[in-house]
């Protein structure tokens, strides 16, 4: 199938199919005239790298992952595993991250509220 069919029965697009294949993703074979043509395996592919990009995993870190999907065996599963967890570790640290900011901006909201509430009591004096 050309890229067009695959982009209508995988739900992505076409610029992103193109992304996916430069960055190794997903591979194609191309025509006398340079079309590229896909088989229907790669729809259940660009759907796991979805996935995979949905878990919030850069293109690099899923063209780590892929030989697990390409070529099981206990140590590409072994190896996925620990990227995985590396990846879980990044996303629960920069999640405390998030938290540490909103707690700080928390902090500046109820600041401003009180000087909000001093400068209305103010008014109010007057």
């Amino acid at each position: 199938m050309r890229i067009g069919e695959l982009a209508s029965r995988s739900g992505v697009s076409i610029r992103s199919l193109r992304y996916y294949e430069e960055q190794g993703l997903l591979a194609s074979t191309r025509s006398a005239t340079g079309q590229r043509h896909y088989t229907t395996d790669q729809i259940e592919r660009v759907d796991f790298i979805q996935r995979l990009f949905a878990a919030g995993l850069s293109s690099r870190t899923i063209a780590e992952l892929l030989p697990c999907v390409e070529s099981p065996s206990e140590g590409n599963s072994d190896a996925a595993f620990e990227r995985m967890m590396l990846e879980r570790d990044r996303l629960t640290a920069h999640i405390a991250d998030l938290q540490r900011t909103r707690d700080s901006l928390d902090n500046l909201i109820a600041a401003n509220r009180a000087h909000r509430e001093t400068l209305q009591a103010a008014a109010v004096s007057q």
